[in-house]
């Protein structure tokens, strides 16, 4: 997997020797673009007329599919009068949620009903720049299955939320076998095989799509962005929202945070071990036999502490399987607006 390298300005990333490689495919007959929307009706129009002037500059038959994760405002009323507006070259659908799934279960509801030889999956706040979407069509039409979109930076987060970032892709990394690319985001292009795998074979229920696609295998490629500020609205994933995903994505590509029982049981062996040992020599040879209060009280509140947190670790596990047992509906649709009949072309 390569990943270029090279600057860009702020919101059109790198698209550096796009132009002089050959293509090996030729243009998708249609492309497919998956927006999550959750309360976006402020960036809702500004994105349409860019889906508009994308479509009209690069030809070809697009699909627009906006899937509304359980909005309250006024997104899903926007988006049935975008489906109002399709042209016999640009369709537009709505998929409505019964409730809000999460933005992992809008992203797979999109790539289920979207009908493009290529998918792209993006945010619609305007934060993953569409003027990407070119650079991402001619990777693929260079034979690539899998176009992953990494950060170079997000002009709408705090220095602590880069931090934080960083830190869970270090993480992670380091705890998991498979290992993602640093930054990489929930904005990427995906074939339609790689589409049908992920439409019958990888339907956990708590997944991380942006590092499924990353183990998968296929011929892939990178490509990196600078993320815009938000021109609208307010970012919907709190610190809670985010430490889940860290524990979600963890869980779904390593199994070593079972293993740490193992290594604190070693720790405090070996430690009862040398305690021991020592409270034997002092009393056999010492002066004073050791009252050994303090000592005990210390190592039993440490001990239980990690007793705890091992506990709570396999909890976590256990609920995620219990999750998948049940196997329920990644998510409910309650509406689904089909694309608006495109009127006939005026005969001349």
């Amino acid at each position: 997997m390569t990943q270029s390298e090279t600057g860009a300005p702020a919101g059109t990333g790198d698209l550096h020797g796009t132009q002089t490689e050959e293509f090996s495919r030729p243009m998708p007959e249609k492309v497919s673009v998956i927006f999550s929307v959750f309360n976006e009706e402020g960036s809702l129009p500004a994105l349409f007329n860019g889906l508009r002037q994308l479509a009209g500059r690069q030809g070809g038959e697009w699909e627009f599919l906006f899937v509304d994760d359980g909005s309250n405002d006024a997104s899903a009323a926007l988006i049935r009068q975008f489906c109002t507006e399709a042209t016999p070259e640009v369709t537009v659908r709505l998929i409505r949620f019964s409730r809000n799934f999460g933005h992992e279960a809008a992203m797979i509801a999109g790539i289920d009903h979207a009908s493009g030889e290529a998918l792209l999956c993006l945010d619609a706040d305007l934060q993953h720049p569409l003027a990407m979407i070119p650079g991402m069509i001619d990777r693929y039409r260079k034979g690539k299955d899998i176009v992953i979109m990494n950060r170079k930076s997000n002009l709408g987060n705090s220095p602590a939320g880069n931090f934080f970032s960083s830190l869970f892709y270090g993480l992670i990394n380091r705890l998991s076998p498979d290992k993602l690319q640093k930054n990489s985001s929930d904005f990427f292009l995906i074939s339609r095989q790689v589409a049908e795998l992920l439409r019958h074979d990888f339907r956990e229920r708590n997944r991380f799509l942006r590092g499924i696609i990353q183990i998968i295998g296929f011929p892939s490629d990178a490509l990196t962005y600078e993320a815009p500020a938000r021109i609208a609205g307010k970012t919907k994933y709190s610190f809670l929202k985010l430490t889940r995903l860290t524990a979600r994505a963890i869980t779904s590509f390593s199994n070593a945070p079972l293993y740490l029982g193992i290594w604190f049981g070693f720790f405090f062996a070996l430690l009862s071990l040398i305690l021991g040992l020592y409270s034997l020599w002092v009393f056999f040879f010492g002066q004073t036999p050791p009252s050994g209060y303090t000592t005990i009280i210390l190592f039993l509140s440490v001990s239980f502490a990690i007793l705890f947190f091992l506990i709570g670790i396999i909890g976590i596990y256990t609920g995620y399987l219990f999750d998948e047992q049940k196997k329920r509906p990644l998510y409910i649709v309650e509406e689904s607006v089909p694309p608006a009949k495109p009127s006939s072309p005026t005969k001349p």
